[in-house]
């Protein structure tokens, strides 16, 4: 079973130009009454998009798997209209505290809730960990019930903001003009403590957008802090490899997926109404679709030339992760 959960009330989300849109979860439920860990999957896209190929293809990985699976779709800046400050942050506690507390509804386990992000969606994930306690998050609804993840899994992620960071995905937060407190706080491996979650983190040596001393950094610092942490580093591979399997090499990820491109679509229409100039030509016919299967045609459209330079091989050896993930799993909750 599958279905849409909203995290705000229209009254009460506000970003610019978001239009219809409204952070939220899918769910993928199993049907039975059986009791089960939760997988929240939080998509990449450097916070100016919410990666389809990081979505429904890892959580129906780990819905297989006999977890009750989600994905989040959050609020990302993609025209750097607005900074988006903490609200990414608020979107993926608001999240977890849902989960938490429809944990009978959902038939999930409440004391195995774990985090599975992606390249920036991996620095939300880890924003969450060590930042649960953000007084940002302290006026959001289920306050009794806690927002801290059980375990994180953090693939190919973005860290630090210092000298091996994304800067992208930093100026997408916190805008060109962030404050060096706005940039401390971003930067993860300055925040791990004891009560850090347990982490699980991978990514390829040679990684050519986010320098894979991120992660080297943040499995660091949860060995000085002794927090049980696991790291793989595999010795090729591009950005973004998701599964690293045939699926993500052949872009065979399911028209189910293409909701994470809900706020992309939503976003350019109110644009396009709003200011039409403010659209690049490339997507013209894109914000002027009425559905978002359309839109989603017209984007593929648009950014066909960029996927066509940039070749994806599945890897049998990085395509191992989510079972190395799984085992580790096993070993630190008892589910």
């Amino acid at each position: 079973m599958t279905k849409t959960i909203y995290l705000w009330e229209k009254e009460t989300y506000r970003y610019p130009c978001a239009g219809e849109f409204l952070p939220n979860i899918t769910a993928y439920l199993h049907e039975d009454e059986g009791i089960r860990p939760a997988m929240l999957v939080v998509p990449g896209g450097g916070y100016a998009m919410v990666s389809p190929t990081e979505g429904e293809l890892v959580a129906k990985k780990f819905f297989e798997a006999g977890y009750q699976a989600f994905v989040l779709t959050y609020t990302t800046n993609m025209f750097r209209i607005a900074p988006l400050k903490k609200q990414p942050l608020k979107d993926i506690s608001r999240a977890v505290r849902y989960i938490r507390s429809h944990a009978e509804e959902l038939q999930v386990q409440s004391g195995a809730v774990a985090c599975c992000g992606f390249s920036a969606g991996a620095h939300l994930a880890g924003s969450l960990a060590v930042h649960y306690e953000d007084d940002a998050l302290k006026e959001e609804p289920h306050q009794e019930v806690s927002n801290r993840p059980d375990a994180v899994l953090l693939c190919y992620p973005v860290i630090t903001s210092g000298e091996c960071a994304h800067r992208d995905s930093f100026d997408l937060l916190f805008g060109k003009d962030a404050s060096e407190e706005e940039l401390a706080w971003a930067s993860l491996e300055r925040h791990v403590t004891a009560d850090t979650p347990p982490s699980f983190l991978w990514q390829t040596l040679t990684d050519e957008l986010v320098p894979v001393e991120n992660s080297i950094l943040f499995a660091q610092a949860c060995r000085r802090a002794g927090v049980p942490c696991e790291l793989h580093l595999f010795m090729e591979g591009c950005h973004g490899m998701s599964l690293a399997n045939e699926d993500w090499a052949t872009n065979n990820i399911g028209e189910g997926s293409l909701y994470t491109m809900t706020q992309q679509w939503q976003t350019m229409k109110t644009l396009c109404g709003q200011n039409p100039a403010a659209i690049p030509e490339t997507f013209a016919a894109a914000a002027q679709t009425e559905t978002l299967a359309d839109f989603v045609r017209e984007w593929t459209a648009a950014t066909a030339v960029y996927q066509q330079q940039k070749e994806q091989r599945a890897d049998s050896s990085i395509a191992q992760w989510p079972a190395l993930a799984l085992a580790w799993l096993e070993k630190i909750w008892v589910i």
